[in-house]
């Protein structure tokens, strides 16, 4: 009997020492991302796996309206606030790096050859030098979403494969009214939206280009190429009379309120278009040039480990992050978010690039290339602008081409020289 109370006591005694050691060593982490509801569901799945498979971490998360987000991180991590793990767009890190908010990731838990390996190769921009900044669970590509309500009505039975088919289909969609305003496009434009990906690196390429050279430091669409890209892209609206740019202020409010027959947009749209009510579409991968060359631009959010992350709060952060990159945690974002793996072993399995939604977007990423922005909204801007000049202006397509190579040159430029 005194024998069999000893071993209570003792294995009580073991327990509670146990358990004074757990909350010794448990540590928390938090997370940041920016406010949009798939994702925070996504991530709270994600949290609440992790946490189970890691007992002793715990990760707080916190979110912030889009407009919002990038202030709020600016102001927290310099303070020693804020995230340990942090969300942010690609073509945010160097503004990011330089700005000392985030911190390389350890090549022993992250070597390059190894990622690269796993990865889509448009995520080597993430690396500088001999370590990655960053890495994302999902990435974005580009299709064409068409509505199949208004294909049936103008009898068209196939989207385009080709770029001088989608024109031809675009003329069957359009209707104007007895002023001659268009009251329904057969296609989106607006450089505000995915347009001036579309143009970079899909037209430019598929007119015989290369939009950038020397890794993106360099303009390179002030040229034939870039000239008959822009002039198909404008064409549409100034020859073809098939478009309206910013037809509806947005091309995506246009394709929602069924009064687009197509629209080109990112696989981070599917999640709100299955939301819509009474709107039948579908969807199918970018038409490919005279030529049959296929071209496609991928975009990315990637999660990074910051400044404030020091010793055991680090080492929980290494082991979110690469909890975060695993196969199980970008499927569990494609079936929850809608974008897209970043790995093939995910995303290229038979059932997800087969799949009728996501399929077009995940085959997309075979030849997809993602611009290395410096400063992405001013250069989307200069895009818009040149758009703009044509449009509004009548300025000729080869004298606002130039202008906004030369600017968009100088806003690089600039860049540079800050490094």
């Amino acid at each position: 009997m005194k024998k069999s109370l000893k071993n209570l006591a003792l294995a009580a005694t073991t327990s509670a020492m146990a358990l004074f050691s757990n909350a010794a060593n448990a540590v928390e982490i938090e997370y940041w991302q920016y406010f949009y509801d798939a994702r925070v569901t996504a991530m709270d799945q994600l949290i609440e796996t992790f946490e189970k498979a890691n007992p002793d971490i715990t990760v707080k998360m916190t979110t912030f309206p889009y407009g919002d987000y990038r202030t709020k991180v600016a102001a927290a991590i310099p303070a020693g606030e804020g995230p340990d793990v942090v969300q942010l767009f690609y073509g945010w890190l160097d503004d990011y790096v330089s700005a000392d908010l985030i911190q390389p990731l350890p090549v022993a838990s992250f070597p390059p050859e190894q990622v690269e390996k796993d990865f889509f190769p448009m995520v080597n921009a993430m690396r500088s030098g001999e370590n990655y900044w960053a890495l994302p669970t999902a990435v974005r590509s580009l299709a064409l979403f068409y509505n199949e309500r208004l294909f049936k009505e103008a009898g068209v039975e196939t989207p385009p494969k080709t770029l001088e088919e989608l024109v031809e289909v675009a003329k069957k969609l359009t209707k104007v009214d007895g002023a001659g305003n268009i009251t329904q496009v057969g296609i989106t434009a607006s450089m505000t939206a995915q347009d001036h990906h579309w143009f970079r690196e899909v037209l430019v390429r598929q007119f015989g280009g290369d939009p950038y050279l020397d890794d993106y430091k360099k303009v390179n669409y002030n040229n034939e190429a870039g000239l008959k890209a822009l002039e198909y892209y404008t064409g549409l609206a100034k020859t073809h009379k098939v478009t309206s740019f910013d037809f509806m202020d947005e091309p995506q409010a246009a394709f929602k309120a069924g009064r687009a027959g197509m629209h080109i947009d990112g696989s981070f749209r599917i999640g709100s278009l299955k939301k819509q009510r009474g709107l039948k579409w579908g969807v199918t991968e970018l038409p490919v040039g005279a030529d049959g060359t296929k071209s496609n631009y991928s975009s990315y959010w990637v999660n990074a480990i910051t400044t404030k992350a020091k010793d055991e709060k680090f080492d929980a952060s290494v082991k979110f992050m690469q909890f975060v990159t695993s196969d199980e945690a970008m499927q569990v974002w494609l079936d929850v978010v809608g974008e897209l793996p970043a790995k093939p072993s995910v995303g290229m399995t038979e059932a997800n690039r087969s799949d009728p939604v996501f399929g077009p977007f995940i085959r997309g990423l075979e030849y997809a290339k993602s611009t290395k922005f410096v400063n992405e909204s001013a250069q989307r801007q200069i895009m818009m602008d040149m758009v703009q000049r044509i449009d509004i202006q009548d300025q000729a397509p080869a004298e606002s081409l130039a202008i906004a190579a030369e600017a968009e040159q100088k806003l690089l430029d600039e860049a540079m020289a800050k490094k």
